[in-house]
């Protein structure tokens, strides 16, 4: 799977980092990682007139991926790829971890226009420029990134993947899928993952992780016009490091109406800031899911081992049948007492499950009354996504061994 940056930009933020502004959080307006002194007297020299809003840093792309995996993602990024042997690869490296809406700046040894292209067509790259800088080229290249100026490819950008996790009825297990999945995206790919619970009143997803959502998402989902940057400082609650959680929990009387309009502007909001859009979809889809299922490159369809779920994954999969999403099957819960026995939900889908999770009758519940998710503690929910894992992110993962909390829970796998 092809990782590259993606070309959105706030055009609110951009006017912002004129005036060397921090607009969102504690995100930096310019940051450069040069390796020669050269290159940063140039880089300081042209672009001296933004003043506080600049900072520099000595070291490649490795550092700058190094440093990025740990703090926050500047609005400006700019990488020094000189004598590197995989530019490309590391460059594909850097945007896993960066949110898509950054737009990167990159200089280097190679004078070539293929290449140029090459980074500038096919990456994403905002601007390549190759050594010696100069004071007027950095400042002619590089200024107006700074000033909210937009290039040509800016208009092309892909924003972040999103993933539809759907019940094929109710009861089978989706959030728990939801939850652990967007869990294992942001641990495995070291990118920035937010999960969208859009069951604005039977939500659990803030339970099963020990926190309560504010309030937000039912006005962004019914006033589009009240969504801007701030939205995620206002709504999204701090999971770990790399995920975040959007959710509601909205009295049972209450009788939101979500718009599409709402729904797709949400989305494209967090898909200029997250690598990774984890959607908890209700089933069947009204509308607005059917938004959210039109915006999604996967659709995970979770089924439990009866004849009622067989018969909802089926109209699922006719459901996204033609579309662009692609349809993944999770069998939840096989080995239920009582449940149909794996052949049979294979001879009922006329296909095997695409990713199989084992029933776990004690971890998970007991994780979620405690409000602690089970993946940190569980082999086998590791294992078991790490086939979905390695279909959205292009990453390899290995499953941990179980810890002392598992099997204080009563984790036997």
């Amino acid at each position: 799977m092809h990782a590259d940056f993606p070309h959105h930009s706030f055009p609110r933020e951009a006017a912002d980092l004129s005036r060397g502004s921090h607009a969102s959080g504690d995100r930096a307006a310019f940051l450069a990682f040069v390796q020669d002194d050269a290159s940063e007297a140039a880089i300081r020299g042209g672009l001296a007139e933004w003043g506080g809003g600049i900072a520099l840093r000595r070291g490649g792309i490795a550092t700058a991926i190094k440093a990025l995996e740990r703090e926050a993602t500047p609005h400006v990024l700019l990488v020094d790829i000189a004598g590197i042997d995989d530019p490309v690869g590391q460059l594909e490296a850097l945007a896993g971890i960066c949110t898509p809406d950054v737009r990167v700046l990159v200089v280097g040894n190679n004078a070539e226009i293929s290449f140029y292209r090459q980074l500038t067509r096919e990456l994403g790259v905002a601007e390549y420029t190759h050594k010696p800088l100069t004071r007027d080229s950095t400042a002619r290249l590089f200024g107006p990134f700074l000033a909210g100026g937009t290039t040509e490819s800016d208009t092309t950008r892909r924003g972040g993947q999103v993933v539809a996790v759907c019940g094929a009825r109710g009861g089978v297990g989706s959030t728990t899928v939801a939850v652990h999945l967007a869990m294992h995206l942001a641990e495995v790919s070291r990118g920035h993952v937010v999960l969208l619970d859009m069951q604005l009143r039977r939500g659990t997803t803030g339970l099963m992780f020990g926190v309560r959502p504010p309030p937000g998402l039912r006005v962004a989902l019914e006033d589009p016009e009240r969504v801007d940057g701030l939205f995620l400082e206002r709504c999204a609650v701090s999971i770990s490091e790399r995920l975040k959680l959007i959710a509601a929990e909205e009295p049972m009387d209450a009788m939101p109406t979500p718009t599409i309009e709402g729904v797709t502007g949400l989305l494209g909001l967090l898909r200029q800031r997250f690598n990774y859009v984890v959607v908890d979809l209700r089933m069947p889809p009204g509308p607005t899911e059917r938004a959210v299922l039109a915006a999604s490159r996967l659709m995970l369809t979770v089924m439990g081992p009866d004849v009622a779920s067989i018969r909802a994954a089926i109209a699922a999969r006719k459901l996204v049948s033609g579309g662009a999403a692609r349809m993944m099957t999770v069998l939840n819960r096989d080995g239920l007492a009582g449940g149909l026995k794996r052949k049979h939900v294979m001879e009922g889908l006329g296909t095997a499950p695409d990713v199989t999770i084992t029933d776990l009758p004690k971890l998970l519940p007991r994780a979620a009354n405690l409000g602690r998710a089970a993946l940190a503690h569980s082999a086998v929910l590791r294992r078991a996504l790490a086939p979905v894992t390695e279909e959205i992110a292009a990453v390899h993962t290995t499953a941990a061994r179980p810890g002392l909390l598992a099997r204080l829970l009563g984790n036997q796998a």
